[in-house]
This record gives structure tokens, C-alpha cells and sequence, in this order.
């Protein structure tokens, strides 16, 4: 399942953030990002797939800045 929705939380240090679509919030990882830049700033509307990661909570991969 595709998802679209606005970076309001990451972390540097950690190297994760947070995607709110619509009232739900999507988990992503640095690595998960799809340029290979490892940082998002906050706003930035962002689409990526939904999966589920390792610890078996859903997760968002292939995260790409939207155009």
C-alpha cells in the first residue's frame, strides 16, 4: 500500500522519523529513504510503500520527497 503524507519528526541522531497521513503515523528509517541522503527535514510531503519491518510493526520503505 502506497502512503503520502508530511515528515513532522525525525531524528538525526537516531537516524528515524515519523510520517502523519491523515490522522495515522507511519514509522520510517533513515535507510529506508530512497535517495540515499539519510535526512528529511520536517514538512516535507513524502510518499513512500507501506510494509512490515523487522519487529513486525508496519513501517514505511522507499521513501521518496514528493514533486
Amino acid at each position: 500500500m502506497n502512503v503520502t503524507g508530511v515528515v513532522v519528526d525525525f531524528d538525526d541522531d537516531r537516524g528515524d522519523g515519523w510520517i502523519a497521513d491523515d490522522g495515522a503515523r507511519w514509522y520510517f528509517h533513515c535507510v529506508s529513504i530512497a535517495d540515499g541522503s539519510r535526512h528529511l527535514d520536517n514538512g516535507l510531503v513524502v510518499t513512500g510503500v507501506r510494509c512490515v519491518g523487522h519487529l513486525g510493526a508496519d513501517q514505511v520503505r522507499d521513501v521518496r520527497v514528493r514533486s
